[in-house]
């Protein structure tokens, strides 16, 4: 990738700001959690993956300036920085594993008497470091997960291939790589010669701001269509595949992603074509056993009503809009993942890839 989606830089963390694009590239510099977590919820830095990268950086920055007594004291301290950015974005499980997973490091620490202040031999510093690191680490593995679940899915992928996405999957949603739009780079990388059609991805236009961006950035042809062409593209042979990524994947398959995903599931059913869905493993939430228990975020009526600031509806007129919905399993041509492609009865196939990460 040209172009960096975050990173973390002399204690700051950086990142791309994607409200700006694509007529402005311009990167945000966050010096604490709080800032970071305005960034999550403001949509600074989207999907799923990215928001997880971001919010293990946040802890880490978080960290950093924590004054502690004693261990108590500091983990009272984490637990405040990650319910805070917990918060942010509900629907995302990515999110949530990258808390979980900073604050394991703070719980294998066993208890001490008080902590050291102050020094590079303190434990305190020590700690702290070794947050820092974990995140960089988060941030590393998902740039591999991504190059991995890319190398799986292009099998799936042909020269010639018109393929159809949705939202933002690549880079900017991820470490740096991307879920669905890898899998279109490492196509374009073993050489074939695939088309992309990004639908704009109503309201807050990640397909026709972003995914477009990127993929002409790196010099893949892609063309942009509304949200409701899609359906007729496909009557005319104009769609030979569609792949998505997610946002949270139940342990049935059942796929939650950016709104309008189920509507382009049942029209890529009806006409025959392969719906995939690229996501890390870190993605499968196996803790729900089905796509009704993912909650679903509802975000501010503004994004319906105005594109940035000029306002297109009347003042007054009632708005919904839920970010995501819930794609059930049954319109899922396969799952790619990290450590191979999943298909029906995902139950059984997600379960076989988990157990190869012992």
């Amino acid at each position: 990738m040209n172009f960096k989606t975050i990173e973390w830089k002399n204690n700051t963390v950086v990142m791309i700001d994607q409200r700006k694009l694509p007529h402005h590239e311009e990167y945000v510099v966050c010096s604490d959690y709080a800032q970071v977590a305005d960034a999550i919820r403001h949509m600074v830095i989207r999907g799923a993956p990215a928001i997880g990268v971001a919010a293990a950086m946040g802890v880490a920055i978080g960290a950093l300036k924590i004054e502690a007594k004693n261990f108590d004291d500091f983990n009272r301290q984490i637990e405040t920085i990650c319910e805070a950015l917990f918060k942010t974005r509900p629907t995302a499980v990515n999110l949530a594993w990258a808390l979980e997973r900073m604050k394991k490091i703070v719980h294998e620490i066993p208890p001490t008497p008080p902590l050291k202040k102050g020094g590079e031999g303190g434990i305190l510093d020590s700690l702290k470091s070794r947050l820092v690191a974990e995140a960089q680490k988060i941030l590393a593995e998902d740039i591999e997960v991504n190059r991995m679940m890319g190398r799986h899915g292009q099998t799936l992928f042909n020269t010639g291939d018109k393929v159809l996405t949705h939202c933002n999957a690549g880079a900017l949603a991820t470490g740096g790589f991307g879920t669905a739009l890898g899998v279109i780079y490492s196509a374009t990388e073993a050489g074939k010669k695939i088309t992309v059609l990004a639908d704009e991805t109503r309201p807050f236009f990640q397909g026709s701001r972003l995914t477009a961006w990127e993929l002409s950035k790196n010099n893949i042809p892609v063309t942009i269509i509304t949200d409701n062409m899609a359906g007729w593209m496909m009557k005319k042979g104009e769609v030979s595949k569609v792949i998505v990524g997610a946002d949270r994947i139940a342990a049935n398959g059942d796929v939650a992603n950016k709104i309008g995903t189920y509507s382009l599931a049942i029209v890529a059913q009806k006409h025959g074509i392969p719906f995939y869905v690229a996501a890390p493993l870190s993605t499968i939430d196996r803790s729900i056993d089905s796509g009704e228990k993912i909650p679903i975020e509802e975000r501010p009526s503004r994004e319906v009503t105005h594109v940035q600031e000029a306002p297109i509806s009347p003042d007054g007129v009632a708005v919904r809009n839920p970010a995501f919905d819930v794609t059930p399993n049954e319109l899922v041509t396969a799952i790619i993942t990290e450590k191979g492609i999943a298909r029906s009865p995902y139950t059984e196939s997600l379960s076989r890839l988990f157990s190869e990460l012992k």
